[in-house]
This record gives structure tokens, C-alpha cells and sequence, in this order.
């Protein structure tokens, strides 16, 4: 592999303009990530005014990825043709849009069609943002704690969303609560829009981008190679379960009868711990861990974590420590795989093509865990077997991690020669 050359010098102001707009980057993502943990707090007063059943819930929770599941590989290879800027402002006004719908649904098939909007305006606003962030901060270790952070987004809204979603939906109520955020994605729009120059302006000021490949070339070249699909399908094995647990948290402790603040400080917890293992993993890495030996431990964590906290019958102090476990030590899983993306994609014009094709997977699993888990818990009459369904994403998820060692070796190796 050739060395990369040395970034130039920069001044001190660029250097702050720089964090300035990576720091919005970052931000977009993360109001763009409340509109998928704003549902959770919400699901047990949608049951009461919707009559929403527990397998709805879990489709709710699953639809906003439905997307992302079809259309992740399509966008990740047209972001290069039409510009990260662009195609972001069109998600923020997808997300606000659907939201808004969403506030004046009339029961569940509607609000259930709403979610689906949403989620193409999310694949959208966020897909594109690690390209807009490599191509506009070119200060190098201002880049390099941008995509640290821009990794733990989804953690960081979620718990968001979840603290300040259940207060909120007490004051407000749920569809006050949608329209709110289909606002601050408006926002988030105008602030993309104003202090972010344009894709055109951007190729003018560095005397113009190189014209990208063919599409068909480079979608052949990413899916014939298996490094792609080794790390989506590990990707799929973490989301599934991730937000399968995390999401039906506030409706099992609101069954537990605890109140709704309770319930949402518990909830953000759990989701928030996640964004240390995002963070966590990329220093790990940067040490000389070896990336197949980091996942393993996290698929054993989340394994055993779901195992304590659902299938043994144990104080509830010892069981939510174990969710915790679950998704503090399971952050570090998707932090792990965005640098293996990097490394295994095919070659340096199909990084995009490779990151939408893990994101894809990764939508596919966050589209079949809730519902498979929600499913798992009405037949058996309660949570306590649905860690079979976490356990053997785990197991497999274990499985996939020594296969990609294997496959980072090789590629090392092969960059040595």
C-alpha cells in the first residue's frame, strides 16, 4: 500500500474553522440519531393511546431502518456523483418531514408509514457525513477526533432522546414531542446549508474533484471481494441485538412498574455507555490490539450481558449492570469495524461503496432484532429466553471475528510486500 503524503501545515484559525465544522458535522448526526431513540420512551404511552400491540412496537422500532436495509449500497456509491452536502440536506428535510406526518397520524398503519420516510431521510443525513468530514477538514488530527466522535452519534442521540424523550412526552405528549423534532431537523438543515459550503464551491476552491469511476465497476469490485461482507455481516450480529435490548428497555422497566423518569435515565444510561466502547475502540486499535481479538471480547460481553440480564433470575441491580456490560463493552464493535471497512475494502474508490454496504447490513439487522426478540418474548410469556436470540448473534458474531482477523493479516501482509 502507498504511504499517504504528509498533511500540509495549517494555521491556527484553519485549524479552529476546522473543528468549527466538523463539530456541526457531528452535531447534524446527532439530531439526526434522536429520531430513532425518540420511539422507545414513547412505545408504552403509543400502546395506550393507539392500542399499539408488542409486535407493532417492534416493527416501529425496526422500520426506520428499512432504508438503510434496501438502499444503503445505492446512496453510499452515489454520494461521490452528487456531493455529501446535498444529499444530507435532502435527508434533514426527509427526517423533518416524516416526523411532522408522524405528529398527525391518526393511528398505527399511518404513523407505521411514517417511520419508513424517516428512515430514508436518516439513510440519507447520515450516510454521506464520514465522506463530507474527509473531504472538508483537512487538518489531520482534527479529522481524526471528528470520525472518533461522528462514530459514537447514534449512542449519544439515543441517550439523548432517551433521558429527555420521557419528560417531554409528559409535558407535551408524544405528537408535540414528533413535531419538536421534525423542527430541530429543520434547523439542523439551515445550519448545514449556511455554514457549510456548497459540493460546487468546495471542488472549485481545491481546483476540482477527480471524476469517480463507473458505478458498475466499483459495486462489482466491493461485492466479489469478502472482506465487504465479512464486515457487514458482523455489523448486522451487533445492530440486531443492540437495539433489540436497548429498545425495549423503557417498555420492560415501565412492565416492572417503575415511573417514566426512572425509566428514561435508566434507559439513556445503557444507551450512552455505548458511545465509550465507539471511542474506546479506535484508541485500542491505535495501540496494536488486534481488531479480531477486540470484537471477540465485545460479542462475548453482549453474549453475556443479555444472558445475565434476561435469562437469570438475579437482583435488578446485578441485571442492569449486565445490560451495561452488553452495551458499554458492545460499543466497541461498530468503532472496531468502521476501521476494518477501511482496510478491506477493495481498493481506495470503493471505501464509500464498502461503508454502504456495511451500513446496509447493519439496517438489516436493526429491521429483523426488535421484531425477532419482541416475537421471542410473546411466545415465551416474558424476556427470559429472548437471550437466545443475542446469544446466537454472538456466537456467530465470534465466528466472523476470527474470519476477519484473518482477513486484516492478509491484507497487512500483502501492504508490506
Amino acid at each position: 500500500m502507498k504511504s499517504r503524503p504528509a498533511a500540509l501545515p495549517v494555521s491556527e484559525a484553519a485549524a479552529r474553522q476546522a473543528a468549527r465544522l466538523a463539530s456541526l458535522v457531528v452535531a447534524v448526526g446527532v439530531t439526526c440519531a434522536l429520531h430513532v431513540g425518540k420511539l422507545p420512551v414513547a412505545i408504552p404511552v403509543l400502546r395506550d393511546t393507539l392500542a399499539l400491540s408488542l409486535l407493532q412496537a417492534g416493527f416501529l422500532l425496526s422500520l426506520v431502518q428499512l432504508a438503510g436495509m434496501t438502499l444503503g449500497l445505492v446512496v453510499g456509491l452515489m454520494a461521490d456523483r452528487l456531493g455529501p452536502r446535498r444529499v444530507m440536506l435532502a435527508g434533514l428535510l426527509l427526517l423533518a418531514t416524516g416526523s411532522a406526518l408522524g405528529a398527525l397520524a391518526p393511528g398505527v398503519s399511518v404513523l407505521l408509514g411514517t417511520r419508513v420516510l424517516e428512515g430514508m431521510g436518516f439513510l440519507l443525513a447520515v450516510l454521506p457525513a464520514p465522506g463530507l468530514l474527509r473531504q472538508r477538514v483537512r487538518h489531520a488530527p482534527t479529522l481524526a477526533r471528528a470520525l472518533g466522535w461522528w462514530g459514537a452519534y447514534m449512542p449519544l442521540g439515543t441517550a439523548l432522546a432517551l433521558l429527555l424523550g420521557a419528560p417531554a412526552i409528559a409535558l407535551v405528549g408524544w405528537r408535540w414531542a414528533w413535531a419538536s423534532l421534525a423542527l430541530v431537523s429543520l434547523v439542523a438543515a439551515v445550519g448545514l446549508q449556511r455554514w457549510v459550503a456548497s459540493d460546487s464551491v468546495e471542488r472549485s476552491q481545491s481546483g476540482g474533484q477527480p471524476v469517480p469511476r463507473p458505478l458498475w465497476p466499483r459495486l462489482v469490485r466491493t461485492l466479489s471481494a469478502p472482506g465487504p461482507w465479512l464486515v457487514a455481516g458482523a455489523f448486522l450480529l451487533y445492530s440486531g441485538q443492540w437495539l433489540a435490548v436497548v429498545g425495549f428497555l423503557p417498555t420492560i422497566y415501565s412492565q416492572a412498574g417503575y415511573g417514566g423518569a426512572v425509566v428514561g435515565l435508566l434507559s439513556a444510561l445503557a444507551a450512552g455507555i455505548n458511545m465509550l466502547g465507539n471511542i474506546g475502540a479506535g484508541r485500542w486499535l491505535a495501540r496494536g490490539a488486534r481488531p479480531g481479538l477486540v470484537l471477540s471480547l465485545a460479542y462475548l460481553a453482549m453474549g453475556l450481558g443479555a444472558l445475565v440480564a434476561f435469562g437469570a433470575s438475579g437482583h435488578p441491580v446485578w441485571q442492569y449492570l449486565a445490560v451495561l456490560l452488553f452495551s458499554g463493552v458492545g460499543g466497541l464493535i461498530p468503532g472496531t469495524l468502521f476501521g476494518l471497512a477501511v482496510v478491506l475494502a477493495p481498493g481506495e474508490d470503493t471505501v464509500s461503496t464498502t461503508v454502504g454496504w456495511m451500513q446496509q447490513f447493519s439496517s438489516l439487522g436493526q429491521f429483523l432484532g426488535p421484531p425477532l426478540v419482541a416475537w421471542v418474548a410473546i411466545q415465551a410469556g416474558g424476556w427470559q429466553w429472548t437471550w437466545l436470540v443475542t446469544g446466537a448473534c454472538s456466537l456467530l458474531g465470534m465466528v466472523l471475528a476470527f474470519r476477519l482477523q484473518k482477513a486484516w493479516s492478509g491484507r497487512r501482509v500483502a501492504g508490506a510486500a
